[in-house]
């Protein structure tokens, strides 16, 4: 039997606390129209003059109000994902989990939701929960009110309103806000349970921002950590992305680390980690990402690939070490056996495109053929398609591990840097120097058999 509204609203209410809204009239805040981008402000204003509500929500009203330009421009309306269709010939609809109306204005894409209700089991066309409390649909609509009660934090709970420029405030955002913190709506076991994704969201935004988490929303995260086990592979991705190759890696890296998250979409790589973080996989780690964040912040172009290629080369090569042994293989295919292993294991966690884990074959292969630099090799591998990004991942390497990796690094940047002569000059005098290793492993064979000969 289907709940009836009350049952629905006191079961609700029991998770989503009794919000007081706070308007903030014009006067009251700093948000100018000039400020909102123009596709957005088309979307409000046809929304609003073909008689539904309409606000600007999220992450775009609270960066506003921090002095900073959103990404994005979220909008939120009374209208369902098929009215909003009607209304723009340029929008598609997308989402199983919750229905979204996207607008698209060239490159720009205005996102409009439409107002959440509160879910019922028993209503399963709409919305269905696991036995572990996940929201595995989520298409319930409702009034303004309970989509606040159901924004996942409270600086995310704050409504710009296109009718009259005022700002609707739920959950006492603007004063988390002042007071630099994070903190979720509702109760946070049951909120995290909902949707695990919230955990990772809670550090990104702590870090970004520069907030603290809020005593009780950071309470339970390490403990529920192992539920994003259960968030399907594709979607840890887009998140994977988001924590880490957006400008504040590194320090998110080590907030998920604090609290058992990055254990649970890396396994393989947390198996080295150590109390000092002093492994060169652990190393490694923070090399890749603090170089990612300042490329990030210099305005150059990044790849997802190179930071993966990075963070799994000591598994990797720790795994072929163990193959070499076990299966007798030779250190060329145990690294392309314990590669293809590796990335399998990764996939089943965070879905990697194919288009990435080529790239990361192909930055693990150079590292196998940059030693070998007599004849035309060294003039044949600058002319890799990848050979940059390889070259850059030996030179972290040559960081981690010193010695001849370093050296090698050293080699192949003046390498490039050289003119045709010198470069000619450094390849002989490689070739030069492998014949003499030859000969001298030639005199060591002798001198064993010889001694072996003796009666």
């Amino acid at each position: 039997m289907l709940m009836n509204k009350n049952d629905i609203t006191e079961q609700a209410h029991r998770v989503y606390p009794d919000l007081t809204l706070n308007i903030l009239t014009r006067q009251e805040h700093k948000i100018s129209r000039k400020q909102i981008s123009e596709s957005a402000l088309k979307v409000l204003y046809r929304l609003q003059s073909s008689g539904y509500h309409a606000y600007l929500v999220g992450g775009g009203v609270r960066d506003l109000l921090l002095g900073e330009s959103p990404k994005d421009f979220d909008i939120t309306t009374n209208a369902t994902p098929e009215q909003v269709r009607k209304l723009f010939r340029n929008c598609r609809l997308i989402g199983r989990r919750f229905r979204l109306a996207h607008v698209m204005f060239g490159r720009e894409i205005v996102e409009v939701a439409t107002f959440r209700g509160h879910h019922q089991e028993n209503d399963r066309q709409k919305s269905s929960q696991s036995e572990a409390g996940m929201l595995l649909r989520d298409n319930v609509y409702g009034t303004i009110d309970e989509d606040a009660e159901r924004r996942d934090f409270t600086i995310n709970a704050m409504y710009y309103n296109i009718a009259d420029y005022t700002i609707h405030d739920y959950a006492g955002g603007i004063e988390d806000i002042e007071d630099r913190l994070i903190r979720l709506i509702g109760d946070p076991q049951t909120r995290y349970r909902e949707d695990p994704v919230r955990m990772l969201r809670a550090i990104r935004f702590a870090v970004k921002l520069d907030f603290d988490i809020e005593e009780e929303t950071a309470a339970p995260i390490e403990a529920l950590s192992p539920l994003l086990q259960d968030i399907p592979s594709a979607r840890l991705y887009e998140e994977s992305l988001k924590m880490l190759q957006t400008g504040y890696g590194l320090e998110t890296y080590h907030q998920m680390r604090h609290y058992n998250l990055f254990q649970q979409l890396f396994p393989m790589i947390s198996a080295y980690f150590t109390e000092d973080h002093s492994s060169p996989t652990e190393k490694m780690l923070d090399l890749s990402l603090d170089s990612t964040d300042q490329r990030i912040e210099e305005g150059k172009r990044i790849n997802p690939a190179f930071m993966f290629a990075a963070i799994l080369w000591y598994p990797m090569i720790h795994l072929a070490e163990t193959f070499m042994e076990s299966k007798n293989l030779c250190y060329y295919d145990a690294v392309m056996e314990a590669g293809n292993k590796i990335l399998d294991q990764l996939v089943k966690t965070i879905a990697i495109p194919r288009r990435h884990t080529a790239t990361i074959r192909d930055i693990w292969q150079l590292q196998l053929r940059f030693p070998r630099r007599h004849g035309k090799r060294a003039f044949r591998l600058l002319d890799i398609n990848k050979f940059r990004a390889g070259f850059d991942f030996l030179t972290m390497r040559g960081i981690v591990e010193g010695g001849e990796t370093q050296e090698l690094a050293q080699w192949w940047e003046t390498f490039q840097n050289a003119g045709k002569n010198m470069r000619q000059a450094m390849v002989n005098d490689i070739g030069r120097i492998n014949s003499k290793k030859a000969k001298a492993r030639q005199r060591q064979t002798g001198q064993q058999k010889n001694s072996q000969d003796v009666p």
